[in-house]
């Protein structure tokens, strides 16, 4: 088994790790932890993939490169927006269908 392979084997059981914490959570944090651990198991599908014998190819770790950056304003951005949820309504997970307010 070849490392670039074992890149992108971890990077799927990364994402099936993400997406069972994804779906089974309520905690808010918690769902977006689970998220960012599904964007860097795309992360690292991505270069596992990328790999060839004459070398690295580009393309795919520009990609990823700018997924990082983005992931990282996203993430700041859906912790500002958990926190303010947190101060109006005092729960850490999202209300069901029967119990919002109108």
């Amino acid at each position: 088994m070849s490392p670039d392979l074992l890149y992108a084997l971890a990077g799927v059981v990364l994402c099936g790790i993400g997406l069972f914490g994804f779906l089974l959570l309520e905690h808010l944090l918690r769902r977006l932890l689970a998220f960012n651990l599904i964007g860097s198991g795309v992360f690292l599908v991505l270069i596992g993939l990328a790999q060839h014998r004459n070398g690295p190819d580009p393309v795919p770790q520009a990609l990823v490169l700018t997924g990082i950056v983005v992931a990282i304003a996203a993430t700041a951005l859906a912790v500002v927006l958990i926190r303010r949820y947190y101060h109006l309504t005092g729960h850490t997970s999202l209300a069901d269908d029967g119990e919002a307010q109108s």
